[in-house]
């Protein structure tokens, strides 16, 4: 299965894929545009490269109109300016944005009564990052947490592994061969229960390290109502990722 040329034609627009295996048992090429616009195409292994690009560009003006629906929606979207009003979320829930202006203060963002405050000078930019260092602080603790909670569900874990965070815009989590787990810092602003099931889905990859028939026996196994939970996070990314 060769890899260049990912990209599907319609028209005079070429729009970018990434190219994805599949698991052994399905030989169906399948096509999956989320909410950020991002292209995803599954292929079996034994998929050629001009298979793919034909079974893709069969499909480019679904795509096409997939990708004009998520856009529409993301011209609506404002960008952050972390001034007094804004919404923003933590643990699935939509907080109220307080800035108090106090320069002798020491800068700080906290949660008061319903509120997020947040306590710097007039620095857009500062602003920003205390928020960034809080959700990060934040995330750590709580990923930490479930995690140890989740871990009796999975007896095929004989160690803990470690929790890395890092900003992504196109996956919540990933797990390396060595079984090191990075998980996005923006889930911290999803659902308890999301945060579990990408969580679950890592820990799965330990046992099994492609998305194959055994991987997906396994996730149901532990978290029988992942789907639902993978749609709602699915449709809720743009709000959870913007920054």
């Amino acid at each position: 299965m060769s890899t260049d040329a990912t990209y599907i034609t319609f028209g005079i627009d070429k729009i970018p894929f990434e190219l994805r295996p599949k698991r052994q048992e399905s030989h169906r090429i399948t096509i999956k545009v989320k909410p950020d616009c991002q292209v995803i195409v599954f292929a079996p292994p034994s998929a050629t490269h001009d298979e793919i690009i034909v079974a893709v560009n069969k499909r480019a003006k679904w795509v096409y109109n997939k990708l004009h629906i998520f856009r529409s929606q993301q011209e609506y979207i404002i960008p952050r300016q972390y001034i007094s009003g804004e919404s923003h979320y933590y643990l699935g829930r939509k907080y109220v944005l307080k800035v108090i202006e106090d320069s002798k203060a020491k800068p700080q963002v906290k949660l008061v009564r319903g509120q997020l405050q947040i306590i710097a000078a007039r620095n857009i930019e500062h602003r920003r990052q205390l928020l960034s260092e809080w959700y990060k602080q934040k995330a750590f603790e709580v990923f930490s947490k479930r995690l140890d909670q989740l871990l009796s569900t999975a007896p095929w874990i004989k160690e803990r592994p470690t929790i890395h965070l890092r900003a992504m815009r196109s996956r919540w989590g990933s797990c390396a061969v060595n079984g090191k787990i990075t998980l996005n810092t923006h889930l911290i602003k999803a659902p308890t229960a999301c945060i579990d099931y990408v969580i679950l889905h890592e820990l799965c990859h330990h046992s099994e390290h492609n998305h194959s028939d055994k991987f997906y026996r396994l996730l149901n196994q532990v978290s029988p109502n992942w789907k639902q939970v993978k749609q709602y996070l699915d449709k809720a990314a743009n709000l959870y990722l913007m920054t």
